[in-house]
This record gives C-alpha cells, structure tokens and sequence, in this order.
C-alpha cells in the first residue's frame, strides 16, 4: 500500500513538472551587489531598465515579466573568464545590437565582448560587465 502511495505523489509530481504546472516562469532574478549605490546607477543610468523600488539592501527593476532584484551586502568577486559552475549571467535581446552597443560605449559601459556574429546560435552577441564584474549578454536575433 506505502509503496502504491509513494508511486503515485512522484507520479503526480512528474506529471505537473511535465505540464509546467509548478513552475511556468521565472519571477524574479537577484543579483548580489558590493555597492548599491553604484549598481543601481549602472542598471538604471547605464543600460536604462526602468527602476521598481530602491533600498541600500534590496532593489528592483521591471524588465517585462521577470523582476531584476539587486541584493546588497555581496563580496567583490574574483574575476574570471572561465566558466564557473553555480554561476549566472543576465541576458536581454534587442533590435539593433551594434546601435546598442555604441549607445552603452558612449555612456562608459565596459564591453567583455564587442559585438560578433554567433552563426553556429544564429545571433549577435556582445557582452558587457556590471560594476562587480557580472556578465551581461545582449544578443539580436540573426534570421
């Protein structure tokens, strides 16, 4: 009878993950910031996302149906170029990549990556970096 049980709340579990009924979208993404201050100027100044809500620990910005959240308090991290398990970067598509790219060059964005033609993922992608190093990708759509 247990057994019977157990097999059927997994089933019920694997079934509703299948179907997208427990998770359908992400709501939010936080990022931890060293210095609020100089983060929110970057995301709100720099790159332009329209900003939701400022505190020194925790700030928002409303980018479509996903929430950009800055947690303060992190700890400068140890620059890499290597891909680090457990991390994550922000990305956002836009129309124009090379009109973006010299508008955020023109307002002192710092570029990883400057704009390159990714034929194999059929984008363009360039990639610049946040005050504490995060990477942000920006790609356009290739047809």
């Amino acid at each position: 009878m247990e057994r019977s049980s157990k097999h059927s709340i997994w089933h019920r579990l694997f079934g509703w993950l299948r179907y997208g009924l427990l998770f359908s979208r992400v709501d939010y993404v936080m990022v931890a910031v060293s210095d609020m201050k100089r983060s929110v100027e970057f995301y709100r100044d720099g790159l332009g996302i329209r900003l939701r809500f400022e505190s020194p620990d925790w700030t928002e910005f409303e980018t479509g149906d996903t929430v950009l959240a800055l947690h303060g308090g992190g700890k400068p991290a140890v620059q890499s170029t290597e891909l680090v398990a457990g991390t994550a970067s922000i990305g956002f598509y836009v129309e124009n990549l090379d009109e973006k790219y010299n508008e955020l060059k023109a307002k002192g964005i710092k570029f990883s990556l400057p704009p390159t033609d990714r034929e194999e993922e059929r984008i363009k992608l360039a990639v610049c970096l946040d005050p504490d190093g995060l990477a942000i990708s920006i790609a356009e759509h290739k047809k």
